[in-house]
């Protein structure tokens, strides 16, 4: 290992944080300066409009529904990846992290072309049966599901592989059943790194954009996220909504990142 001489560590540094600062602070710090140029006046009323609000609603629905399916299967899949051997091991993980590598918009298409009610593989049957998923809560949720599925699976598998399965074999041994096994080994070892990948996975799914605008239909008052009606607000001249709004959506996503610097620390101390 190449040890640096002192300057060279600080203008390692100092690189670093101008990257970062540039990428992401600055845009962040403007947004928060056009958001309140003219005080809270823009900001209050942004929130008293109903399509606001009601896409908010939409918003964290979608995206609670996402969180709790993907926390499920994701550390289903996860279990399954690191503890059991199986024919097309590999390809399943290579799918898991598909939506790392695809464009929003192609996977929302996807959706598109298997399930619309008129042409798409599924859609006609499950609409002849009362089951509407494009353009509809449904497909939304699928969509979110989809773009943060690997979030929970990458922070759980890492944490399985480091603590092994020896207890879980001892309890198993001792007359453990496997659903005990899970609740009192299994999960408490991995519990934060499950809550990590579950911070990650509603930071993503809050700000999913380009998925749902094909699945959703964008329409006013119904299917409308927050992200979209940023784009709506922006592009129909209305600026100082779309920061408010912005302002928002890119504060939750920060307070998802101070809660997981909160408690990583008490899992070192613990």
């Amino acid at each position: 290992m190449v040890e640096l001489s002192t300057p060279a560590k600080w203008a390692l540094r100092l690189v670093a944080v101008a990257y970062v600062f540039f990428l992401v602070g600055w845009p962040v710090i403007n947004l928060a300066q056009r958001t309140f140029a003219d005080g809270w006046t823009a900001f209050v009323q942004t929130f008293q409009d109903p399509d606001v609000t009601h896409a908010l609603l939409v918003t964290v629905e979608v995206s609670l529904w996402a969180v709790a399916i993907n926390t499920v299967f994701g550390v289903g899949m996860a279990l399954l990846l690191v503890r059991y051997e199986f024919p097309g091991k590999r390809l399943l993980s290579a799918l898991i992290d598909l939506p790392m590598s695809v464009s929003p918009v192609v996977i929302g298409l996807a959706l598109l072309l298997v399930y619309n009610g008129r042409d798409g593989w599924f859609g006609p049957w499950l609409e002849s049966r009362g089951i509407t998923v494009i353009f509809s809560s449904p497909g939304m949720v699928m969509a979110t599901c989809f773009v943060a599925l690997p979030l929970v699976v990458r922070e759980v598998v890492p944490v399985l592989e480091e603590v092994g399965d020896d207890q879980e074999q001892a309890a198993r041994s001792l007359g453990g059943n496997a659903v005990q096994v899970l609740r009192r080994i299994t999960l408490p070892s991995i519990k934060w790194a499950v809550v990590y990948g579950v911070v990650l996975s509603l930071a993503r799914s809050l700000g999913e954009f380009g998925a749902l605008k094909i699945v959703s239909g964008n329409l006013t008052g119904r299917t409308q996220t927050a992200p979209l009606v940023v784009e709506q607000k922006y592009t129909n001249f209305s600026p100082d909504e779309a920061y408010a709004l912005s302002f928002v959506l890119v504060l939750i996503s920060v307070l998802c990142i101070v809660v997981v610097s909160a408690l990583r620390p008490k899992e070192s101390s613990e």
